[in-house]
């Protein structure tokens, strides 16, 4: 009977191999960059919390799917499924430690029991971006920049956030007499790119009657312009209703800014999560319409209440990384970062290791990246393992050259070789071409 343990995964859970988590951090440095200019700051939480902080904090459908357990010590704990509401505990704990607003960016993984699908796992990078101390529009503004700032910066050809807000969809409930049930009712509209009108007319009617579903239906569906649909939803709603005014001073920053072709009102955007309270959006690809959203998110006045009576009202969007990356990866952008270095410096003799890497030292300070080959093997074999890695350059440097203090630079991708080179002028030659 064999004693060797099968190498495998769980489901929904994978290895990263080295090219795709290139990619990935490539991503994460891009967007990175996006947050630094807009003065987020990094923070992080641990992934294993007590289950009563997680838990009733997402809704029914999603603390089905968290990962809960006893530790050694007997504690009720489980993994986050989110970053938002460890976050609401952070400022609950923190917030006397920090300052008011506070505009943090965190990027990590979470984990739920759900379903795989295309870019869909149960262990997955969530990226998370959140102002939180300020309820406005200029606050709401700023997280939508950042959200278009960030596809932008990505390189995706053509996206469009789709904006609403949830108290609008309250207001208009409770004009009707229909609030009891808006939970419910928002699971169903939130079904709506995914399984049609017809179906959702369906399940809308089954709770709450054929005419009220009909009137849903007719609120939740956009006219030929945002400027229409937001005069249609002013129609059915109360005289001055905060929500309404909300998205008006947003829509008109919106304009105002020239940013208006990456924006759409859209009253169907609800939202699964029961944390959310105004603000709500999400994001999708024009070229790629049946992938889903890939950053959505929302204004939370009251989930920090939870743990804290000082109001901490926030706003904050998430972008799913693994689904990302899929998208990325259909659409034909190129996410990819380097996963071999510029330089092999081949081991020769050994005897002249501390030549070779003095060598990789000095190159490395010039900028480049570096490795030495382990072991003194053929020339061939050495070879053949920088045509495998796709390596640019490789470093020769045997008893005769070191004797007369010289290398030789081979250039592998079109076999030339670059003889009698100082050290300074190895470096120098190094980089010539590799911008060439």
């Amino acid at each position: 009977m064999s004693d060797i343990i099968e190498p495998r995964t769980l489901r929904g859970f994978r290895d990263s191999l080295p090219q795709a988590e290139a990619g990935r951090l490539a991503v994460q440095e891009k967007l990175t960059r996006v947050f630094r200019r807009f003065a987020f700051v990094p923070i992080d939480t641990p992934a294993l919390e007590y289950a009563e902080i997680l838990l009733g904090k997402g809704g029914g459908e999603t603390d089905k799917q968290v990962y809960r357990f006893r530790d050694h010590g007997e504690r009720d704990v489980a993994l986050r499924f989110d970053l938002t509401v460890p976050f609401a505990r952070f400022m609950a704990a923190h917030v006397h430690e920090l300052y008011l607003p506070f505009k943090r960016y965190h990027m990590a993984k979470v984990w739920r029991g759900e379903n795989t699908q295309r870019g869909r796992y149960r262990e997955f990078i969530q990226i998370d971006f959140d102002l939180v101390g300020a309820d406005s529009a200029s606050a709401d503004f700023e997280i939508l920049t950042v959200m278009q700032a960030s596809f932008r910066e990505l390189g995706v050809p053509r996206f469009r956030i789709h904006v609403s807000h949830r108290a609008l969809f309250n207001e208009f409930l409770s004009a009707r007499g229909l609030v009891e049930r808006y939970l419910p009712i928002l699971r169903i509209i939130d079904k709506l790119r995914k399984i049609g009108p017809g179906e959702v007319r369906g399940q809308l009617a089954e709770l709450c009657g054929a005419a009220a579903a009909g009137q849903i239906l007719e609120f939740v569906t956009a006219e030929s312009s945002d400027r229409l649909t937001l005069d249609r939803a002013g129609s059915l709603l109360p005289p001055g209703c905060p929500p309404l005014q909300r998205l008006r001073a947003l829509w008109q920053c919106i304009e105002d800014c020239g940013l208006a072709e990456y924006f759409r009102f859209d009253p169907a955007i609800t939202r699964g999560l029961d944390y959310y309270t105004g603000v709500i959006f999400e994001t999708f690809l024009s070229d790629l319409p049946d992938i889903g959203s890939v950053c959505s998110g929302g204004r939370y006045n009251d989930l920090a209440s939870l743990y804290t009576r000082e109001k901490l009202p926030g706003v904050g969007a998430s972008i799913g990384l693994d689904r990302l990356m899929a998208a990325l990866e259909e659409l034909g952008v190129a996410a990819g970062g380097p996963t071999a270095p510029d330089v092999l410096i081949l081991l020769l003799d050994e005897g002249l290791l501390s030549v070779y890497h003095r060598q990789a030292a000095s190159l490395r300070e010039a900028g480049l990246a570096v490795e030495v080959y382990p072991e003194a093997r053929k020339l061939a074999v050495q070879l053949k393992y920088a045509e495998k890695r796709a390596i640019p350059l490789a470093v020769i440097c045997g008893l005769e050259e070191q004797a007369r203090g010289l290398f030789t630079l081979k250039d592998l991708r079109n076999r030339r070789s670059h003889e009698g080179l100082s050290a300074a002028g190895l470096a120098e030659t190094a980089a010539r071409l590799l911008r060439s």
